[in-house]
């Protein structure tokens, strides 16, 4: 264990715990700064829903049930804020447990990740993108500790449905998130290999059939009883498919909606209107266009599909003309105050924010937050690029080392990159919280890869030099 001693004071300090403290003292301002919460109109929006059990949005049922339960133990949005912010904090201090020796770079590292903007002010904001990240990053930080345990029954299995809870709940968090469970099955079955691979297979296959199950368990508790079935996930299907049809117009003027044009001319000539406020920033713009809505949502959900699906495979070039301009701007922002990069106070209609008997506006803590993340626009900070390379060389190193625990911090790295590259295919807006799940998780591979970036792999030391 590397120590720093400092003669004629008596003090002696460790790389680990000074990563331990950088973590606590991070936590403690990050919740003094944002405690009881940033909240948008999103965030009310669920809030109202889990308070009031009730389904106005169509956004996961399980976020809005999950405030509902912290709000139930103490009203607000305060407790939630606290332990999904624990989520991740108490995952990174883990990893200090699976690395022999500790070295001088993690301190300085940890310092830089705690008071990074993406962690200082979105871990205080209640946005279902930041819960989804620190689901999946504990998940994942479950399965690099079940190595460790697995010749002891208990804590194995302790940490193993632990990890199978985790990411049941993302996976409801954010439909994309099954990307992670479908990575973290197969790094199970990694850890797994010196058994054979058939007995891998069995507990990959096992593990996602399992997470899966109570995911769909997890979903029938946070449905509200009075709303019947949950029908959010295909009014997001159209959102998509009627984005991508005008934008389909938008890319290519000679692109026809034959299908529609024969079952409905009048919703024809208004997405061929609609041409005129789209956008590859965000479908919201249709807004601006009042006969558009009318028009297009009652066409029967078979004639809209069947045109996208004929977009697709009849026009493909079309298609990735519009999907990948539409993912330039999320992944590349290429102006990234118009993709809100930062949410801070609390705003949203007041007839809302008065039901849940709160207060609009941003005090003085949250300006100077709001001011501290301008000085990091332009920079790596605020770029998914930058991060998408970082996960992308922390996974050639780990997967060069090979340690055990590294398969599952390469398998949360490249998960990320899974469910970014997932966007491609369901993106409608460029807000940046999106992918926070990729900046994160490439900070949290970061972290540790600075705990230890030797080659050497942790079963080559005594595990009793571990550092609890």
């Amino acid at each position: 264990m590397r120590k720093l001693e400092i003669p004629g004071l008596g003090l002696t300090f460790t790389a680990s715990g000074l990563v331990r403290a950088a973590l606590i003292l991070g936590l403690l301002f990050m919740l003094g700064a944002s405690l009881p919460g940033q909240m948008s109109y999103d965030s009310l929006a669920q809030l109202h829903e889990g308070r009031f059990a009730v389904r106005e949005t169509w956004g996961p049922a399980i976020y809005g049930w999950l405030l509902g339960v912290f709000d139930e133990i103490v009203p607000g949005t305060g407790l939630y804020v606290v332990a999904s912010a624990l989520l991740l904090f108490l995952s990174l201090s883990s990893l200090r447990q699976l690395r022999p020796d500790i070295s001088w770079w993690a301190p300085p590292v940890t310092v830089l990740l705690v008071f990074s903007p993406l962690v200082l002010i979105y871990q205080g904001v209640v946005w279902k993108d930041v819960l989804f990240a620190n689901l999946a990053i504990a998940s994942f930080a479950c399965l690099a500790h079940a190595p460790r345990f697995w010749d002891r029954p208990g804590p194995r299995w302790l940490v193993l449905i632990g990890a199978m809870v985790l990411l049941a709940t993302a996976a409801l968090v954010r439909q994309n998130g099954l990307v992670a469970v479908l990575m973290a099955a197969i790094v199970l079955g990694v850890l797994r290999r010196r058994e054979g691979w058939g007995r891998a297979l069995t507990w990959a296959v096992g593990g996602l059939v399992a997470t899966l199950v109570l995911a769909q368990v997890l979903a029938v508790i946070a449905q509200p009883k009075s709303a019947g079935e949950d029908k959010a996930g295909g009014i997001g299907v159209r959102i998509v498919q009627h984005y991508d049809l005008i934008g389909a117009m938008a890319h290519d003027p000679t692109y026809r909606l034959s299908r529609i044009e024969q079952a409905n001319p009048a919703a024809a000539a208004a997405m061929r209107r609609g041409v005129a406020v789209y956008s590859p920033e965000r479908v919201d713009f249709f807004d601006r266009d009042p006969t558009l809505g009318p028009n297009i949502w009652p066409m029967p959900n078979e004639l809209v599909g069947a045109e996208w699906r004929d977009l697709i495979t009849k026009h493909p070039k079309t298609y990735l003309a519009q999907r990948a301009d539409v993912f330039r701007w999320l992944f590349l922002t290429p102006k990234l105050e118009r993709c809100l990069p930062v949410f801070v106070g609390v705003e949203g209609p007041e007839p809302l924010v008065s039901s849940l008997k709160l207060t609009s506006g941003r005090d003085p803590a949250d300006v100077s937050l709001a001011n501290y993340a301008t000085y990091f626009y332009g920079t790596p900070v605020f770029s998914h690029l930058a991060y998408a390379l970082i996960a992308l060389a922390v996974t050639v190193f780990l997967l060069w080392r090979r340690d055990e625990a590294d398969y599952a911090i390469a398998g949360l790295m490249l998960s990320a990159l899974g469910f970014t590259a997932s966007f491609f295919v369901i993106s409608i807006a460029c807000d940046y919280r999106y992918l926070y799940f990729l900046d994160l998780a490439a900070m949290a591979g970061l972290f540790y890869l600075a705990l230890d970036p030797s080659l050497r792999r942790s079963s080559d030391t005594d595990p009793r030099s571990i550092p609890a």
